[in-house]
């Protein structure tokens, strides 16, 4: 699940913030998006799967050669 709330912090924080890079980011920013993840999810249930799928594919293709174990 980790990875999971990861993956949708970054996209929240990637669609506030488009000219600022996440990992430059103040960890208690990083940790709020996460906050925001975690409410996401939970709200989702069976349905941030379909997300998730999203989600995975479209950081595949920004950055093709990072596993997921980085994230």
């Amino acid at each position: 699940m980790d990875y999971q709330v990861e993956l949708v912090a970054r996209a929240f924080y990637d669609a506030e913030y488009e000219d600022c890079l996440w990992d430059a980011e103040a960890e208690a920013i990083r940790q709020d998006f996460r906050e925001y993840a975690r409410n996401a999810i939970d709200l989702l249930n069976e349905d941030i799967g379909v997300l998730l799928m999203a989600l995975e594919n479209a950081a595949a293709e920004e950055n093709p050669g990072r596993s997921r174990a980085a994230a």
